[in-house]
């Protein structure tokens, strides 16, 4: 869902550079900021420690971002989202997120790497994706009601989980919400039993472009090339 390119150990590696840690670091500051600093009321907090954690990251370091982000401490977050689109090598449709404290910094670097890139530019692409709320999702009961807990929470379409996500014995979920329900969802599925693994809002394709193994080598090196700029969040690309 918006980061299948992404090739096997990236995410190790990015954890070697510092990257990773400091990604989500930045991500718990923001949704610290934006929805409180207690997980247990803030689903997109909640998932940020949660991830934190899974990457061994320090439990000072979470709790003092936190703090941070809730404006317990005197630091201010001044993180925004910025959003970039355009094209990777082979017309390849992509949106790029980040979280940065200097976007006047950060654009011209995106722009670069759009530019270095074998045929990538930037462009409009933005109505080959539909900008939703997801919310994804395991529950210990393997043979729960999926459905029903949907309609009872107010999600608007479900699909299954990936089975690499979801643990055995479980049900594994993907809820497709309102973005201004995503808050409401997120709350309603845990009070039904569901351990809540992602909710955030997403750029999913509403197609994808095939290309051939050569061409596929070329896009995956333009968006790894975007993954890895420190300010980069998420690189959303309509590949199949």
């Amino acid at each position: 869902m918006g980061a299948q390119w992404k090739q096997a150990g990236r995410e190790a590696n990015a954890q070697k550079k510092g990257q990773l840690v400091n990604k989500l670091v930045r991500e718990i500051m923001v949704a610290a900021k934006l929805g409180g600093g207690d997980p247990d009321l803030n689903p997109r907090l909640h998932v940020a420690v949660e991830k934190a954690r899974k990457a061994s990251v320090y439990r000072d370091t979470i709790e003092r971002a936190i703090k941070k982000g809730s404006g317990q401490t005197d630091e201010k977050v001044s993180f925004e989202l910025v959003t970039y689109e355009g094209f990777a090598p082979h017309k390849v449709p992509v949106v790029v997120e980040c979280l940065t404290d200097n976007r006047h910094r950060t654009a011209p670097e995106i722009r670069n790497i759009f530019k270095a890139g074998s045929l990538g530019q930037p462009g409009s692409v933005a109505f080959f994706f539909n900008h939703t709320g997801v919310v994804e999702a395991t529950h210990p009961d393997a043979n729960r009601d999926a459905e029903g807990d949907a309609i009872e929470a107010g999600a608007q379409e479900i699909e299954p989980l990936e089975a690499e996500e979801t643990p055995a014995g479980h049900k594994g979920a993907r809820f497709l919400v309102e973005i201004k329900d995503l808050d409401g969802v997120s709350k309603a599925l845990k009070a039904q039993g569901w351990n809540i693994i992602a909710a955030e809002m997403r750029y999913l394709a509403k197609n994808f472009v095939e290309v051939g193994e050569a061409a596929r080598k070329e896009v995956v090196d333009f968006l790894n090339a975007l993954d890895d700029h420190d300010d980069v969040q998420k690189v959303y690309a309509a590949l199949k």
